[in-house]
C-alpha cells in the first residue's frame, strides 16, 4: 500500500464513489494507516461540510465501514468519528436531505444501536442532531394520486394481526374519476430492514464486475515468470544484474497480487452483504405473500356471504305474487262507500 499523506487522502476522497468496491478499498487503506486516524477524520469532516447530498451519504457509508471493520485492530477510528458524527448528521439535516437519504442514515443509526457500535447516549445525540425536519421529495418523483381516506372502512382486527403482522392500510383512491379501494400490505418486521428492490438490483449488478471476473488481471497473474516463485532457480542467476532484474519482477508480482487480494477481500465482503440483503428481501416477500393469502381468504369469505345474500334476494323475488295475475285497474278503483252508506239501515 502507498504511504499516507494528506494530499493522497484528499485525492482518494475526491475519487470516492458510492460503489461497495470503492468504499471498501478506501476503507482498507485508511484502516491500514489508522495511526493517522485524527487527521483522517478531520479531513473527512471537512468533506462532509462541503459535499453534495450524494457525496455526504457516500462519506457516511465510508465512516460506517471504517468504524465497524477497525474495531478488532483498535478503537482509534471509533473514538475520532464519535467526536465528529453529531456535527455531520446536523449538517446533512440542515441541507434538507431527501427522504431516501434520511431513511438510509436512520437505518445506519439503528444498526449502530443494535450492534453496540456506540453507546445509547451517543446514538441519542446523533439522532437529536439529525432531527426530524421535513424532507424534500427526490427529484423525478411522480406526483401523488388524489387519495381520500375512507370513513366507511374502519380498521378491524384481523387474523393477520394476531400473527404479528402489521395492520393493513385501506384507502379510497380516485383514478381518472373512478374510485378504487386500495389495500397496502405490511410485512412482519425482520431483524434487518429489507432493502429496496433498486438497491438490491444495483448490488447484484456490481457483482457482475467483481474482481474474480477480472480476466485481464487473472491472465497477468497466470503469465508471471516461474523464477519469481521457484527458489530452486535462484542458483541459475549469473550475476548482479540478473539478481536485480529478478528482484524487480518479484516486487512487481507482489504489488499485483497484493492489490488483487485486497480487491478479492472486498468482493467477499460484498457477497456477504448481498447474501444478507437477499435473505432479508426474500423473507419480507414471503411475509407479504402470507399476508396476501390471508387477505384473499378473508375477501373470499365476504364474497361467499354476498353471493348467499344475493341468492336469498332472488328467492324472495321469485316468491312475490305475479303482477300479471292481479285484476286490471286501468279504469280506476271503485269508489269507497260513504259514511252514510255505511250506517244506512236496510
Amino acid at each position: 500500500m502507498t504511504g499516507f499523506t494528506e494530499g493522497s487522502l484528499n485525492s482518494r476522497l475526491k475519487e470516492l464513489n458510492s460503489s461497495q468496491q470503492s468504499i471498501q478499498t478506501l476503507s482498507l487503506w485508511l484502516i491500514h494507516h489508522r495511526k493517522y486516524a485524527h487527521t483522517v477524520v478531520k479531513i473527512w469532516s471537512k468533506e462532509i461540510l462541503a459535499g453534495s447530498e450524494s457525496k455526504q451519504l457516500t462519506l457516511m457509508y465510508l465512516a460506517n465501514d471504517i468504524i465497524q471493520n477497525s474495531k478488532k485492530k483498535g478503537p482509534e477510528y471509533g473514538k475520532e468519528f464519535g467526536k465528529e458524527l453529531a456535527k455531520a448528521f446536523k449538517q446533512i439535516s440542515l441541507n434538507n436531505c431527501s427522504s431516501k437519504t434520511r431513511q438510509s442514515l436512520t437505518r445506519l443509526l439503528n444498526i449502530w444501536e443494535e450492534r453496540g457500535v456506540y453507546s445509547k447516549i451517543q446514538i441519542d445525540e446523533f439522532k437529536d442532531a439529525f432531527g426530524k425536519e421535513s424532507v424534500k421529495k427526490p427529484i423525478g418523483e411522480p406526483p401523488s394520486k388524489k387519495v381520500k381516506h375512507s370513513h366507511n372502512h374502519k380498521s378491524k382486527k384481523s387474523k393477520s394481526q394476531n400473527n404479528g403482522i402489521k395492520k393493513d392500510k385501506e384507502v379510497i383512491v380516485e383514478v381518472d374519476g373512478t374510485k378504487e379501494l386500495h389495500v397496502t400490505l405490511s410485512p412482519k418486521t425482520p431483524v434487518n430492514d429489507p432493502p429496496e428492490p433498486e438497491e438490491l438490483i444495483k448490488a447484484l449488478n456490481d457483482l457482475e464486475n467483481a474482481p474474480s471476473c477480472d480476466a485481464v488481471v487473472r491472465e497477468r497473474i497466470s503469465k508471471l515468470p516461474p523464477e519469481i516463485a521457484d527458489v530452486s532457480l535462484l542458483s541459475q542467476l549469473k550475476g548482479k544484474d540478473e539478481g536485480e532484474e529478478l528482484l524487480r519482477k518479484v516486487n512487481d508480482a507482489v504489488a499485483l497480487l497484493t492489490d488483487y487480494n485486497t480487491r478479492l477481500v472486498c468482493e467477499m465482503e460484498d457477497r456477504k452483504k448481498v447474501f444478507s440483503m437477499l435473505h432479508d428481501f426474500i423473507q419480507s416477500q414471503r411475509d407479504l405473500i402470507d399476508q396476501a393469502e390471508q387477505r384473499l381468504q378473508e375477501y373470499q369469505g365476504k364474497l361467499q356471504k354476498v353471493c348467499q345474500v344475493r341468492q336469498e334476494v332472488n328467492t324472495h323475488l321469485q316468491n312475490l305474487p305475479d303482477l300479471a295475475q292481479l285484476p286490471s285497474v286501468k279504469g280506476g278503483l271503485a269508489p269507497l262507500p260513504s259514511a252514510g252508506d255505511l250506517f244506512t239501515v236496510g
